[in-house]
C-alpha cells in the first residue's frame, strides 16, 4: 500500500509518519510537505532513512503540482493533515487559511478522483480536521458529538469546516470514499512554539512572562498527539466510508489551571523555588471570537472501533515537559529560525 500523507512535517503529520512508517514496513509512506514555518523535517531525523518513508516538498495549492504527483504516484490513501491552524494567524491573514485549507482539500480531492477515476476499490480519502469547526460549548455540559451541527467562530474554523464539507460533497456527488475526524487540543513533542504549551515551556525557561488571555477561564480538552495518531491508524484501516469519527482525549482543563500545573512542573524540573515560575503569568486582552469551552465525546470511535486514549493529562504533560527539556537544541532551532534558513539554502528558495 503507497499512503500520502500532507503535512507530514508538521506536528501531528509527523507523529502519524513516524507510527506508520515503523508499524507497516510493508507499506511506502510519503510525506508531503510545503515546509512553511510549522513544517521542520528535524521530527522525521529518526525515520528519514528508512526504506519505505519518502518526503516530497510541494505546496497543496499547486493543483497542477497535485496532478502530476497522484498521476506518478497513483496512491492507494491519502491521510490529510496539511493545513494552516493557529486562530492568531487566521485573524491576521484569513485568505490564506482559505487557500489552504480550502483549496488545497480540493486540488488534492480533484487530483484523488483524477486518477482513481471512479475506481475507488482499496482507495481512501482521509480528512484531518478540529473540533474548532463545532463552535463553543459555552457553560453547557455535555460535549460535541459527530452531529452536532456547524458554527465556526474564527476565520481558521471556518476554513476547516468548508473544507470538511467539500470532503463529504465528494463522497456524496461522486462516490468517493472519504473519511474525516474531528480532534481536539492535541499535545506533545515537536509542536511548534506559537502553540501554548510548548510556548509557555519555552517562556518559562527564559524567565518571559506567560500572557494569558481574558481571565484564562476558557476550557479545553487535551489529546496526546501519541494518541491521536493511533487513532488516525485505526480510522484509515477500520472506518467505514463516508463516516466522521470524533478523537478526544477525556481531559478538560481551564487554560489557568493548565498554566498553573506548567508552572509547579517546570518550577520542580529547574529546581526553582515553587512559585518562581507562576509570577510570570500575565493577563492580557482577550481574542477576538474565543470560544468559551471544547470538549468532546469519543464514544463512538471507542464503541465501534475500539480506540481509547492511553495517557492521563498530568502524565502526558510531564512527559510533554521532560521532552522539551531534553531536546533544548531543537527548540532553539525552531525559535530561531534557523530550521527555515537551512531548508532555504537546499530548496534555492
Amino acid at each position: 500500500m503507497h499512503i500520502l500523507i500532507t503535512g507530514g512535517a508538521g506536528f501531528i503529520g509527523s507523529h502519524v509518519v513516524r507510527h506508520l512508517v515503523t508499524t507497516y514496513p510493508q507499506y511506502t509512506i510519503t510525506n508531503l510537505d510545503k515546509l512553511t514555518y510549522a513544517g521542520n523535517l528535524e521530527n522525521l531525523r529518526d525515520v528519514e532513512d528508512s526504506r519505505n518513508y519518502r518526503f516530497v516538498r510541494r505546496d497543496i495549492t499547486d493543483s497542477a503540482a497535485m496532478l502530476e504527483l497522484f498521476e506518478k504516484e497513483g496512491f492507494d490513501g491519502v491521510i490529510h493533515l496539511a493545513a494552516e491552524s493557529h486562530v492568531d494567524r487566521s485573524i491576521a491573514s484569513p485568505t490564506e487559511f482559505v487557500m489552504t485549507n480550502v483549496l488545497g482539500t480540493v486540488n488534492l480531492l480533484n487530483a484523488a478522483r483524477a486518477v482513481w477515476k471512479e475506481d475507488f476499490s482499496g482507495k481512501l480519502f482521509y480528512h484531518v480536521s478540529t473540533d474548532e469547526v463545532y463552535g463553543a460549548l459555552g457553560n453547557k455540559d455535555g460535549a460535541f458529538t459527530e452531529t452536532t451541527s456547524y458554527d465556526p467562530h474564527s476565520p481558521y474554523s471556518a476554513s476547516k469546516a468548508s473544507s470538511d464539507h467539500f470532503v463529504r460533497a465528494y463522497h456524496d456527488t461522486y462516490g468517493m470514499p472519504t473519511v474525516i475526524s474531528n480532534c481536539s487540543n492535541n499535545y506533545g513533542p515537536y509542536q511548534f512554539p506559537e502553540k501554548l504549551i510548548p510556548l509557555f515551556i519555552n517562556n518559562i525557561r527564559n524567565n518571559k512572562p506567560l500572557p494569558v488571555y481574558g481571565k484564562g477561564e476558557n476550557v479545553r480538552d487535551w489529546l496526546w498527539v501519541v494518541d491521536h495518531a493511533q487513532a488516525i491508524d485505526v480510522i484509515y484501516h477500520n472506518g467505514e466510508p463516508g463516516e466522521t469519527y470524533n478523537i478526544g482525549g477525556r481531559n478538560e482543563w481551564k487554560n489557568i489551571d493548565l498554566i498553573r500545573l506548567l508552572c509547579r512542573i517546570m518550577d520542580r524540573k529547574l529546581w526553582r523555588v515553587e512559585g518562581k515560575s507562576e509570577k510570570l503569568i500575565s493577563y492580557v486582552t482577550d481574542r477576538a471570537g474565543h470560544d468559551f469551552r471544547y470538549a468532546i465525546d469519543s464514544s463512538k470511535l471507542q464503541k465501534e472501533l475500539g480506540w481509547l486514549p492511553s495517557l492521563r493529562f498530568e502524565e502526558g504533560l510531564e512527559k510533554t515537559v521532560d521532552w522539551y527539556l531534553e531536546n533544548q537544541e531543537w527548540l532553539d532551532h525552531v525559535t530561531s529560525g534557523e530550521y527555515q534558513r537551512y531548508y532555504e539554502e537546499m530548496y534555492g528558495e
